[in-house]
């Protein structure tokens, strides 16, 4: 299973390596891209820092939860049991 991940990722990483090499032939940057479509970097930063800002406390949260739960299962988990 982490094999097929790392084959996408890696598959992803050289697709995306092209197409941007194709871009950057035609003078296309980034930028450029950002710009025409209503972004700017300085905004993607800031929607990435709010959204961690909004998906920490909440992920932390969960975890306080769900762990002790798995844990108590975990530990009653009948000797040899698997799945």
């Amino acid at each position: 299973m982490i094999l097929n991940a790392l084959s996408t990722l890696l598959k992803f990483f050289i697709g995306a390596v092209a197409v941007g090499a194709l871009l950057s032939a035609f003078d296309i940057t980034a930028e450029e891209v950002l710009r025409d479509i209503g972004f700017t970097p300085e905004a993607i930063l800031a929607f990435v820092r709010e959204g961690i800002g909004w998906a920490l406390p909440h992920f932390l949260l969960g975890a306080l939860v769900l762990i002790p739960i798995w844990l108590v299962i975990f530990l009653l988990k009948p000797p040899g049991f698997r799945r």
